[in-house]
């Protein structure tokens, strides 16, 4: 195997005894001390793209240490891992060495000898590494489509964009269509994206990686929802992919109520079973396509564009709740949390918003709503109550059979006893503020 000292006018060879008890020894490049400084944000990804690039225009083995002298990138994925000095048997007897600075973070690429013999003049491998490690980093810095995209959906999100006429002009220039009403659906997938790509030595998932997985999540979302492009999906980082869903009754037909339950279209809570539904089933096919740990939280539909912001804020919240109090790979929504979505959400209106919708179904029944209060006046004591309201306590028992059929909630349980407490008095305090006003 030989290196040529192409200029020098010399030729080194070296043999198998060129390996000495303090590693693998490697002809310098020439010009040490000499660093390229590049100014780029993650020194992973570049060494990631740097190895593959460089690999495939000089045919011949690349690796890229850090600062610490450990592999951290290279066509031998048996290296990665290890300290560069300690890779024998990997790393051929005879290398270049090329020093690598990344604004603070410094490393070396070290390019073997072609496998086939051929000589590889040193200065010519050097300024093809130079060029390489150019190119990578300006190409690192050049924000792509996806990146764009999940800026934007993460700006939109967090309420960081202005005016509905900027949101409009940007999603188009995206090829976004924010026209249909829609909900967000925020899914946890970190055991998937950013766990999958670590090794047994424990690393953990490089950028490229993570974006690997994002896409192949991502492509699983849109072909189950069978969506035209994957515009409406973004990672927002953390292993957190939110999905803008058209949330409209033809959207989310084929997991629309087919028992005649009537959702009011303008209600922040409509179409909500469907949502669930649908979000129930994208769960089940992600577990099945990734066989990782994920969770669902759902966020209502709010108008305007900027409703999107608060849909996502219901969703998250619902998502950390859930995760708490109900655990792992559920879907969860605010109105499936029970009392800890009242002691957990820290937005009054949303509070609120949860309590009316609970009591919704007993807006026209004042006869139940009279019931309730004389029942929790009564700690819930049945016989007192049928006594306070007098009646027999058959005829207690045949309307809170009927307020658990229309609400979902038994005021005889425990839980379901507190949240319908909570909500009559949220709603009444609201009632009340509203009115003085």
């Amino acid at each position: 195997m030989r290196l040529a000292a192409g200029g020098r006018g010399r030729t080194r060879e070296t043999s198998s005894q060129a390996v000495t008890e303090a590693g693998t020894e490697c002809v310098g490049s020439g010009t040490e001390g000499v660093r390229l400084t590049i100014t780029t944000a993650n020194y992973q990804q570049v060494a990631d793209a740097l190895a593959a690039r460089t690999a495939e225009l000089l045919g011949t083995p690349v690796l890229v240490t850090d600062g610490r002298g450990i592999i951290v990138a290279g066509s031998e994925a048996r290296a990665i891992g290890l300290p560069a000095d300690l890779a024998r048997g990997i790393l051929p007897p005879e290398c270049l060495r090329v020093p690598l600075q990344l604004e603070a973070q410094a490393g070396e690429v070290i390019v073997a000898a072609p496998p086939d013999g051929e000589a590889l003049p040193p200065r010519l491998a050097q300024v093809i590494v130079e060029l390489v490690i150019s190119q990578t980093a300006i190409v690192n810095r050049l924000p792509n489509q996806h990146e764009l995209k999940n800026k934007f959906i993460y700006d939109l999100l967090h309420g960081l964009i202005g005016d509905e006429a900027t949101i409009l002009r940007e999603a188009k220039v995206l090829g976004m269509d924010l026209a249909p009403p829609r909900a967000v659906i925020l899914i946890d997938a970190a055991d998937y994206i950013l766990r999958a790509g670590r090794s047994a030595s424990g690393r953990t998932a490089t950028d490229a990686q993570i974006r690997r997985q994002t896409q192949l999540l991502i492509g699983s979302i849109v072909s189950f929802f069978k969506l035209p492009n994957d515009t409406i999906c973004a990672h927002l980082g953390g292993g957190e992919v939110a999905v803008l869903k058209a949330s409209n009754t033809h959207n989310l037909a084929l997991w629309a109520d087919d028992d005649g339950s009537p959702e009011g279209s303008s209600s922040s809570w409509a179409n909500l079973t469907a949502l669930k539904r649908a979000s129930d089933a994208l769960l089940a096919r992600l577990r099945g396509d990734t066989g990782a740990a994920l969770n669902i939280g759902i966020g209502r539909h709010h108008p305007g564009l900027r409703g999107l912001a608060r849909s996502y804020q219901d969703a998250r919240a619902a998502l950390s709740l859930g995760r708490w109090f109900q655990g792992q790979n559920r879907v969860h929504c605010l109105d499936g949390l029970g009392i800890a979505a009242f002691v957990g959400i820290a937005d009054e209106r949303t509070k609120i918003d949860l309590a009316t919708h609970l009591l919704s179904p007993l807006d026209h029944e004042p006869e139940l709503l009279h019931t309730l209060e004389a029942f929790f006046a009564e700690d819930c004591y049945p016989s007192a109550a049928a006594a306070r309201l007098a009646i027999h306590r058959n005829t207690l028992g045949y309307r809170l059979d009927k307020i658990t059929s229309l609400a979902g909630l038994d005021p005889r349980r425990f839980d379901d006893a507190v949240q319908i407490r909570l909500a009559l008095v949220l709603r009444s305090l609201h009632t009340r503020q509203t009115a003085a006003i």
